[in-house]
């Protein structure tokens, strides 16, 4: 058994042989010759019929059924098949499961690689919807038959996105709800669709092949339309982006044997012209080749017919006759447009359409996602500087704090040694006083000693800190009461000393100053840089708002750029319709024009083409 899994971008197959079991395997969905144009529909098709093979979701694929598949896709794309291959790429080996084995190489080396564009696609595809539609399709849900599901089914395969599994986005259901409205003859109504955006906003932004075609099944967006009128839109909008009918009607084709005149029904393609019997296409006649050396010319009116002119092709010349000159000029101007898309190398328009809307998409997206790197990369970047500053401001306030703390204890500690200063001066006082009165008490000869003593103790409160000194002074004196007869002598010793005391006290006063002014030039540092500090926060807080500021900039010419994108499709959606189809009608003279048959008068006509003349010369004035 091979059990399925659905995943994006890849098929992955795990393969559970009888008695062993393999490793899962991831196999790319793409491969290397399915990149050309048209290629993406056919993988978008097996897609589909691959994942409708697991009937009771199970996970689980019989090999049978892988037969089945590979047999049908080998007889529609007329590739012989060998039915022993299958077996052989599955196959065990003495030293396990072969671990590139998986249904996506199988299909890339035994069919996809063998495929030629000898086979008919619509009958590729209508396999594939047969072995799908069982599984998803409710049609007894639906308005529109079985046929028309089918064409919702393709178109959907062309618009969605080559990513798996299968989802179309908002913008094309958009673009192919547009031109379904246009194909029925109805107004696009710009605020249902605006709701039911919304409404698939909420839920998912995208619709799988089911939804749309229960969408366009159920009738919302065709209110007033009959099931006629909507099958003949889903037809014009199948042939168009399909099969490339840019343009079909009933016109005279001139023979080229017996130069006789015979009506035809012509379907133009991008590079080709067929013409049938009738506008069922059952009796195919024939086929104009267009190519970059083909011509398409008007011819003067004669043998009868009007409206005549030429197409040149490789081959051959043919004369064509149209019913009147605006058909004649439509045509001419369609195939002349095939001509120069042929010549510049470009698709039909609608594939270009697609590949434009695509490239704006993924333009914007790449917008997008650099725009959020931008703002990734300034918020990595604040974050860093929101940091950088926290450990700035942290380191301040430590600093600021050890400095007051410094400061502090500084302080106490002056305070301590001035109150241990005071204190000791009280008690020198003291002492002083006790002294005076045992001096007083002595004899006349010590007179002149207490004057100098008196004299001693003046310069000793001038300087109010020699502590030391006082009390080798009051030694001095002791000595002089013990010995009167070196009074002399004594005295100058205590003058020198005292003399020492004040040289020793100035030095300590100019040590206490220059200790303060030094902590006062550490203080105004510290408040320097902490000024500095927040002078540099201020700065990297312009520099955010300038970000900030630059963000909602760059927000705002985003929104314009995706204003001036809706414009453009809109503008788009309206020169689209002067390629539009011509419907099938009766072969008699009836007015055709790019809104269906009949939709309007002859009055009516010229006055839409006097306004759409009026509307492009006043854009052509404005740009």
């Amino acid at each position: 058994m091979f059990r399925v899994y659905r995943c994006f971008g890849c098929f992955q197959v795990a393969v559970e042989a009888a008695g062993s079991h393999l490793s899962v395997l991831w196999v790319t969905a793409w491969s290397s010759r399915l990149r050309g144009d048209g290629q993406y529909e056919l993988l978008k098709s097996i897609w589909h019929a691959f994942t409708a093979l697991d009937v009771d979701q199970s996970g689980k694929v019989s090999k049978s059924q892988l037969k089945v598949l590979s047999h049908n896709l080998c007889t529609v794309m007329r590739i012989p098949h060998d039915p022993v291959a299958l077996e052989e790429h599955f196959k065990d080996d003495d030293e396990g499961p072969v671990s590139n084995q998986g249904y996506m190489p199988y299909l890339n080396r035994f069919i996809l690689d063998k495929v030629t564009v000898d086979f008919d696609r619509q009958e590729f595809h209508k396999m594939c919807w047969t072995l799908c539609s069982r599984k998803n399709l409710n049609q007894s849900k639906l308005m529109i038959s079985s046929d028309d599901a089918f064409k919702v089914w393709c178109i959907f395969n062309f618009l969605s996105d080559d990513q798996y599994p299968l989802v179309i986005i908002t913008e094309e259901i958009e673009y192919f709800l547009r031109k379904l409205t246009e194909a029925m003859g109805g107004s696009w109504v710009e605020e249902r669709f605006e709701d039911y955006k919304m409404l698939l906003n909420a839920r998912q932004q995208s619709l799988s092949a089911w939804e749309l075609i229960s969408l366009v099944g159920s009738g919302h967006f065709s209110k007033g339309m009959d099931k006629q009128t909507l099958s003949m839109g889903i037809n014009e909008v199948y042939l168009e982006l399909i099969l490339d009918v840019l343009k079909q009607g009933y016109m005279m084709k001139k023979g080229h044997k017996r130069k006789n005149w015979n009506e035809r029904w012509f379907v133009l393609k991008p590079n080709s012209m067929s013409y049938y019997v009738s506008e069922d296409l059952a009796e195919w006649k024939g086929d104009i080749l267009l190519d970059e050396y083909s011509a398409v010319a008007p011819l003067q009116d004669k043998d009868g017919k009007k409206c005549l002119f030429l197409i040149k092709s490789a081959q051959k010349s043919f004369e064509i006759s149209v019913s009147d000159k605006k058909k004649k000029q439509e045509w001419i101007q369609a195939i002349q447009t095939c001509l120069n898309r042929l010549r510049d190398g470009r698709p039909a328009p609608h594939r270009e359409a697609q590949q434009k809307r695509r490239e704006i998409r993924l333009r914007r997206q790449e917008e997008q996602e650099e725009l959020e790197l931008r703002m990734r990369e300034l918020q990595v970047a604040n974050e860093a500087k929101q940091l950088e500053l926290e450990k700035m401001r942290r380191a301040l306030e430590e600093a600021a704090a050890n400095a007051a703390e410094e400061e502090q204890r500084r302080l106490q500690t002056q305070t301590e040694l001035q109150d241990r200063y005071r204190t000791d001066l009280e008690k020198e006082i003291l002492v002083r006083q006790q002294i005076e009165e045992q001096v007083a008490q002595k004899s006349t000869e010590l007179e002149q000693y207490l004057v100098r003593v008196r004299e001693l103790e003046d310069m000793y409160q001038r300087l109010e800190e020699a502590l030391e000194d006082e009390r080798r002074a009051r030694q001095d004196e002791e000595a002089v009461r013990r010995l009167q007869t070196r009074l002399l002598e004594e005295e100058a010793t205590k003058r020198a000393e005292l003399e020492q005391l004040h040289l020793h006290q100035q030095r300590t006063i100019s040590e206490t100053e220059a200790e303060k002014q030094e902590l006062q030039k550490e203080r105004v540092a510290k408040e320097n840089a902490l000024q500095a500090a927040m002078e540099q926060l201020e700065h990297l807080e312009k520099e955010r708002q300038g970000a900030l500021e630059q963000y909602q900039t760059v927000v705002k010419k985003l929104e314009t750029a995706t204003n001036n994108t809706k414009s453009w499709k809109h503008k788009v959606a309206e020169h689209e319709g002067l390629l539009r189809l011509i419907e099938p009608g009766s072969k008699g003279p009836v007015l055709i024009t790019n809104w269906g048959p009949a939709a309007f008068s002859d009055a009516e006509l010229s006055h839409r083409e006097k306004q759409w003349q009026k509307e492009k010369s006043e854009k052509s004035q404005a740009q």
